[in-house]
């Protein structure tokens, strides 16, 4: 059994202000070590024998690997094809989710709705509609309350840990560490169990992307990066996809 575990930054416990996350702050990064630590350990405790990690936020570089459980392997996206579950670790809220800690899709300050076939999503979405193409089921995610409730809404009875609670948008009252390890841990031994039963999460094809943009020159830059890209309003900008062979192909 494989798990691919992604992470982000917003939703890690103990992060609490958007200046943490906006510095990359030592705590915030040690406090992403552990979380990611507690969903390891919990995958090997559910009965993994193997487990992935990519740092998520930013880029990368986030991770500091010395702190990294050794028996998780640092890997790129499309490990997630070699694997049997997802996870989502330190997830955010999509944008415009009220009561949310950094509520946002993508960028904050330059995409103001993303919907695939209609549908609005949030990034827990995306890596959800990524690994299913590849017939892998997206099974726990940790993050904020409205996060968890985000995914359970999409993805009905899977596992999630709630390890804050947005108090306004850019702050959060958190649970205490330990319990917030344990939360996780605890969360992603059952998640394993869940591989067999919940089904990977299809869209249909062909698939609609489109972005509304928070300006204009936001969708005249999307308009050039993406040739086959269409433009259907101001502010908005569409692609017609029929398969989905790399994370990129969801984007705009």
């Amino acid at each position: 059994m494989t798990i691919f575990i992604e992470t982000d930054l917003e939703g890690i416990s103990g992060v609490s202000s958007l200046d943490m996350v906006a510095s990359g702050e030592r705590y915030a990064r040690e406090r992403l070590m552990a979380d990611t630590n507690a969903a390891v350990a919990g995958a090997f405790d559910g009965g993994a024998d193997r487990v992935f990690v990519l740092d998520g936020h930013g880029g990368g570089r986030n991770f500091l690997i010395d702190m990294l459980d050794p028996r998780a392997e640092i890997a790129p996206m499309d490990a997630i094809r070699e694997s049997d579950a997802c996870f989502e670790i330190g997830a955010h809220a999509m944008a415009g989710t009220q009561n949310a800690f950094l509520d946002h899709t993508q960028s904050s300050v330059s995409w103001h709705d993303y919907r695939i076939n209609g549908r609005r999503y949030g990034e827990t979405g995306q890596l959800a509609v990524f690994a299913g193409a590849f017939g892998v089921p997206f099974v726990m995610a940790s993050g904020d309350f409205a996060a968890c409730a985000e995914v359970r809404a999409l993805f009905g009875n899977i596992e999630t840990a709630s390890v804050k609670t947005a108090v306004g948008r850019n702050r959060a009252a958190c649970l205490p560490e330990e319990e917030a390890e344990r939360l996780i841990r605890e969360s992603a031994a059952r998640a394993v169990k869940l591989a067999g039963s919940v089904p990977p999460f299809r869209v249909l094809f062909p698939m609609e992307i489109s972005v509304e943009f928070n300006r204009t020159d936001y969708a005249d830059d999307a308009m050039a990066r993406r040739p086959d890209a269409e433009r259907t309003g101001p502010r908005t900008v569409r692609r017609i996809i029929r398969e989905i062979r790399s994370h990129d192909d969801l984007m705009i």
